[in-house]
């Protein structure tokens, strides 16, 4: 049922962006190009629950944005993201451990703006893709034999998240941001944007003789950019 539900969603984000580009009237085109850089607040939406904290990470990214009327464009991106997600271990105390997995994605975005040539306020949202290009883990202690650490067998809590393996590294969901644009210069601009992305896929096996029957990804997101318009 929910990866049904999801489907739809994503098909609907996408039909949103494909009327969006239908709808211009190719009247007066311009072309920019911009790179951004950031930090990332991310988790992974386990089931069943695993008590965690979001874990801090970078985003790097090159963009393309094309508008062809007022109001309205389109935004393509290549981004490299850091994901994951750190434990939370409380009331147990002294143990550290995190998993932080490494994307390029790519997203395609309905660029709404209001405002004035000088300062604008903007809406991006469309789908995204994704694909994990590594992986690290972190850890005071030796979670590959996390079952013969007494505080952590008689705590009740999942510990198959520390060594599961990955099974998908291809991944796709929603991107969602709102942000603000300044015109520093003729034809040059900064961007202030706040995005939040909810995976559609998840990262580890989920039958049902599985651990988790849901792991997909989350995160928050926070850059700042520099555009020039080519056109």
């Amino acid at each position: 049922m929910i990866n049904r539900l999801s489907t739809y969603v994503l098909l609907m984000v996408l039909l949103m962006v494909s009327g969006t580009a239908h709808a211009l009237d190719f009247s007066d085109h311009n072309i920019s190009v911009g790179a951004k850089g950031g930090m990332s607040l991310s988790r992974v939406n386990f089931q069943s629950s695993v008590p965690q904290k979001m874990i801090g990470g970078m985003v790097l990214g090159a963009t393309v944005r094309y508008i062809e009327e007022n109001h309205f464009g389109l935004i393509g991106e290549i981004n490299l993201e850091q994901r994951g997600w750190k434990e939370d271990f409380k009331p147990l105390e002294g143990y550290s451990f995190s998993r932080q997995f490494t994307y390029i994605q790519i997203p395609l975005l309905t660029h709404i703006y209001f405002g004035s040539d000088k300062v604008r306020f903007f809406f991006n949202a469309g789908p995204e893709i994704g694909i994990m290009i590594g992986e690290k883990t972190s850890s005071n202690f030796d979670y590959e034999h996390a079952t013969s650490i007494e505080d952590l067998s008689n705590s009740f809590r999942k510990l198959e998240q520390f060594t599961e393996p990955v099974e998908r590294r291809f991944d796709y969901g929603i991107s969602a941001g709102l942000g603000l644009e300044v015109n520093v210069a003729p034809k040059h601009a900064i961007n202030l944007e706040g995005r939040f992305y909810y995976g559609l896929n998840d990262v580890f096996s989920n039958h049902k003789t599985d651990a988790f029957q849901g792991s997909s990804s989350m995160s928050i997101m926070v850059t700042l950019g520099y555009n020039i318009r080519l056109k």
